[in-house]
């Protein structure tokens, strides 16, 4: 099979560019999978790509559907996976819609086509996903959610990280081609690292919007009354939709000790990042979506500590991870479960080993299994459109 995969991709710093690259990585390694290519977003700066890296398309271009397009009539794949989030190409609404196009053209050129989705609108909290504030905005922007959905829905099948993702697009929009395909562990977990000497708390991620870094901060403060060696490591960069936010976090805590801004981290910095921490802090208010990082604590054996929101508490309940819990956007209640987990070098090794092991229940290369079975049973079928009616 010639396989093309959709998505942004290192050293891109685009939403879900991680996801992309450990997806491509466990998909090279299938024997069914002869030939891979990857259509990824262009770059500031030239970078060195692989020769199967095709950069073709731009964050924000309206014209991205129209590249996609060139690029697989150029490929001549068998069939495509994208890897997609509703801001995926752009987080001005005209340039992200359209290119919400490009999944449902590609399966009408007659190329099975499966649309790995992220999120869904109907569990985005729009103003806190930094979407702004404006009630009549919100509205329109839920309505063409609504209308974006359904064109996605037109590839062959769209997979769906989270089972409440597809109880609701089976419910609302009546959808029978969908299917779950959790996010899955990036990497097959190697051997736990054991905790460092000095009580470390790490958040990684990209900030701004639901991700806010100010609690955590509020929070180290009081750790350091604790203990005055304690350190907080802000892992990562800002939101697409809040340019210039860790920059004022940076500039307004400048008087705060013990704080490192780590900038964006390449993939062959994560290990180490994860190896110097004792807890892994998840300082949301809001999810949208089944949070790669909190599969990464798994994988490196660390404990979270998190609110009961969301998606993360149903990643809780179903995936089998653990955590130590805070109440949103309260520092004294961040501070005081940071405590419990690295006052107890036990208690956080405990944590770190039930997120291990369910780290190990799932990675991430059974979950591209699950992608080839569904792309052998749509080139199995005559007409590829009747498998959108029962996939399962």
């Amino acid at each position: 099979m010639h396989l093309v995969l959709v998505t942004a991709y290192p050293p891109s710093q685009g939403t879900l560019n991680e996801y992309g690259f450990h997806l491509a990585r466990v998909l090279e390694s299938k024997p069914e999978i002869t030939r891979l290519t990857i259509l990824a977003d262009v770059l500031p700066t030239p970078s060195n790509d692989p020769a199967h890296v095709k950069r073709v398309w731009r964050f924000n271009d309206p014209r991205n559907t129209l590249h996609l397009q060139r690029a697989l009539r150029e490929a001549k794949p068998d069939a495509v996976l994208f890897n997609l989030q509703f801001a995926s190409f752009g987080d001005r609404k005209a340039a992200a819609a359209l290119g919400l196009l490009a999944p449902v053209l590609s399966r009408l050129r007659g190329v099975p086509t499966i649309t790995l989705l992220h999120n869904i609108f109907e569990t985005v909290d729009l103003e806190k996903a930094g979407f702004g504030s404006n009630r009549l905005v919100n509205t329109v922007t839920r309505l063409a959610g609504g209308v974006f959905t359904r064109v996605l829905l037109g590839s062959n099948l769209v997979a769906l990280t989270m089972p409440r993702y597809v109880e609701t697009l089976r419910e609302k929009y009546h959808a029978r081609n969908v299917f779950l395909a959790p996010h899955g562990a990036f990497q097959e977990p190697e051997p736990p690292v054991p905790l460092p000497a000095t009580r470390t708390v790490m958040t990684f991620g990209k900030f701004g919007t639901y991700k806010r870094v100010e609690v955590l901060i509020e929070a180290h403060k009081l750790l350091l009354e604790l203990d005055p060696q304690v350190r907080l490591v802000i892992a990562g960069s800002d939101s697409p939709n809040a340019k210039g936010y860790l920059e004022e976090m940076r500039q307004r805590y400048s008087s705060v000790p013990n704080v490192t801004y780590t900038g964006y981290v390449s993939e062959e910095d994560v290990p180490r990042i994860f190896a110097e921490c004792s807890a892994v802090a998840f300082p949301y208010n809001s999810t949208t979506g089944s949070s790669g990082v909190l599969h990464q604590a798994g994988e490196y054996a660390r404990a979270a500590v998190m609110p009961r929101i969301g998606d993360l508490a149903d990643l809780i309940e179903q995936e089998g991870y653990r955590a130590e819990y805070f109440e949103p956007d309260d520092a004294a209640s961040l501070a005081a479960a940071l405590w419990r987990v690295i006052e107890r070098p036990e208690d956080a090794r405990e944590l770190g080993l039930a997120n291990y092991l369910a780290a190990s229940g799932l990675p991430l290369s059974d979950i591209a299994d699950w992608y080839l079975l569904h792309f052998q049973r749509l080139h199995s079928l005559k007409e590829p459109h009747e498998y959108r009616q029962n996939p399962a």
